[in-house]
């Protein structure tokens, strides 16, 4: 049986998450890895926040605390909040950790020494109001391909084109607004991704079908486009430190020059997708010294990562339209290199014979906005996290926004459909059937599951009808098709309400007490099994269901034909009936939630 390792987006240190975040990346990922888990799979999700880079810097100099005391800080707000969403990362790790450190270190010298590294003078933008050099999202302008005004240096969030910050027209600081800018000569080193675009090409073209459109369009439209080498090193103080002086020299004999790189550090974008492999090195440091062995062996980790021992390892990751070309291009371009050489002759070899896994498969999500715009911290408009478990249980959103998950194009968030499909699905399907069986049970039977009578046509149907939808519901899980998993469920806990309905043991125990028995017996094995497929997606009302069926938590998930499912329980199980799982939103509270955040954009 494979093992599974997941990975989300990395999100960034500065500032608490939206609801678009959640949704593009690290909730589905939490779904998917309960799934597996449940499934008995040996499953490790890992997830980090992003700490390096001049918004950090930034931030921390206007909080008047040093990045790393900024970046602790936040870190700690962003675990606990994604702790209270039910988040399940098996570690939850950090991009300044010295693991991580390590590892880029490590990854760089090995390209170096391969000759995937060159070393370039280039042009950078220096700020004369700010006295600094400006990276290249610090840099802002025109946009020259879609002339959209605000485009960053790095890449057009219009387009979204990749590009430099001699690029853009009427150029400024993105710090102070300035256009006192100027250009001037720094040394940097350049991954030479232009040498990996047949070899990318060909990983990319063997994924389609197994990937979604939307990642394979988007990496292939960047090949298609020209692979340019990308610098990989910024002039910043906050991030982890070029270490040339270590590095032995290239297939050309060249050594790096170790004064011109002197007090440089590592782009983000090279350092940050290598924190899945420092992360998964910082859990497995966790789990030794809480077991009291101080440090884990590198094994513990590259049992996760590297070949031959992640032979059996299928490693999936999540992430929004805008990170897929930074793991479909840059991140496997450092993984590849760092697996393989390139001799001056051109000849490609071997590096080492434990190669780094690259990814199996890629779920990529487009955007999630608010009333047809973008969630805004400045403009107060849409919902962050924070905010959103101070209006309702996580269940809530996570329902939503797995059950909206925007697959095939971008979705978009409304009070009013939240209030509508909350209310739907939630209270009066789901939460209403196991309120009404449980109820049902102990007034009339005992509070116990009861003995007696036999199945008759009616449960022979559902069982059929249960089989059915539960091997639809577990086929679309595997294949990470959220939004139609999530309504493969709600068709679940719907065939419960119908059966209800039709069985009314309400009505035959006045007649048959047996024919009643036999409906609630029915019944709260449905309530058992929905609390077992409705795990991953709504766990904590999930365990209050398993609890009220006197159900171990979290179970595992069903397998077996559903005659065999809808008689799990034994008679004689004591059950009660949970608070109200779901309380209905209001008219008068989507008002004031809507004036709060916000409505549609006013018109220009």
């Amino acid at each position: 049986m494979s093992r599974i390792l997941i990975t989300s987006a990395l999100p960034y240190i500065n500032g608490i998450k939206h609801l678009g975040t959640l949704a593009g990346s690290m909730l589905p990922a939490d779904v998917y890895a309960r799934f597996q888990r449940s499934r008995g799979r040996e499953t490790l999700y890992i997830c980090a926040t992003d700490e390096h880079g001049t918004p950090t810097e930034l931030a921390a100099a206007e909080a008047g605390v040093d990045p790393a005391a900024f970046c602790a800080a936040q870190h700690e707000v962003q675990a606990e909040l994604g702790a209270k969403f039910g988040l399940s990362w098996d570690h939850f790790g950090r991009s300044s950790s010295q693991q991580n450190h390590r590892l880029t270190q490590r990854f760089a010298q090995t390209l170096w020494e391969a000759g995937f590294i060159e070393e370039k003078v280039t042009q950078q933008v220096y700020s004369n109001a700010d006295k600094r050099f400006l990276p290249d999202r610090y840099v802002i302008g025109t946009c020259p391909h879609c002339a959209y005004p605000a485009a960053r240096g790095d890449q057009c969030e219009n387009c979204p084109r990749v590009l430099d910050p001699a690029d853009l027209i009427a150029p400024r600081s993105a710090v102070s607004g300035s256009e006192d800018i100027e250009i001037r000569p720094s040394k940097h080193l350049f991954l030479r991704q232009s040498l990996f675009s047949d070899k990318l090409r060909t990983w990319i073209d063997g994924k389609k079908g197994d990937w979604p459109l939307l990642v394979t369009s988007i990496a292939l439209k960047w090949l298609d486009e020209g692979l340019q080498d990308r610098g990989i090193t910024r002039d910043l103080e906050w991030g982890v430190p070029v270490n040339a002086a270590e590095w032995g020299p290239n297939p050309d004999g060249a050594t790096p020059d170790v004064e011109g790189l002197a007090g440089k550090v590592f782009y983000v974008w090279f350092d940050a997708p290598i924190e899945y492999i420092g992360a998964t090195w910082e859990w497995a440091d966790a789990k030794a010294a809480a077991e009291g062995r101080g440090q884990a062996d590198e094994a513990e980790w590259e049992r996760w990562w590297r070949e031959p021992l992640a032979a059996d390892v299928t490693y999936v990751e999540f992430m929004g339209k805008d990170n897929v070309p930074f793991h479909t291009v840059g991140f496997p371009c450092t993984l590849i290199g760092a697996n393989e050489q390139r001799g001056p002759d051109g000849a490609w070899g071997a590096v080492n014979n434990a190669p780094w896994k690259l990814v199996d498969r890629l779920k990529g999500f487009n955007w999630l906005d608010y009333y047809g715009g973008k969630f805004s911290t400045s403009q107060k408009r849409g919902v962050f996290m924070d905010q959103a478990l101070e209006l309702l249980p996580a269940d809530y959103w996570r329902w939503w926004v797995v059950a909206n998950a925007p697959e095939g194009s971008d979705a978009t968030f409304t009070w009013e459909q939240f209030q509508t499909q909350v209310n739907a699905d939630l209270a009066d399907v789901l939460g209403n059937f196991v309120n009404r069986i449980l109820k049902f049970t102990e007034t009339r039977f005992e509070g116990v599951v009861p003995d007696g009578g036999a199945p008759g046509e009616l449960e022979i149907k559902l069982a059929s009808d249960v089989s059915a939808k539960l091997a639809e519901l577990t086929e679309l899980m595997e294949a990470m098709e959220m939004r139609k998993s999530a309504q493969a469920l709600r068709q679940l806990w719907v065939l419960g309400n119908q059966y209800l309905t039709e069985a009314a043991p309400w009505t035959a125990i006045k007649t048959d007490r047996d024919r009643a028995a036999v409906a609630v017996r029915t019944g709260l094995n449905l309530v058992a099994l929905f609390a077992k497929v409705s795990e991953p997606f709504i766990p904590f009302a999930a365990e209050k269901i398993a609890g009220g069926v006197g159900e171990a938590f979290p179970g595992r998930w069903p397998q077996g034909e559903g005659a065999t499912l809808l008689n799990a329980l034994q008679p004689g199980t004591k059950v009660a009936a949970p608070d109200v799982l779901f309380r209905k939103i209001e008219d008068v509270q989507v008002e004031e939630w809507r004036e709060r955040f916000g409505g549609e954009v006013e018109p220009a």
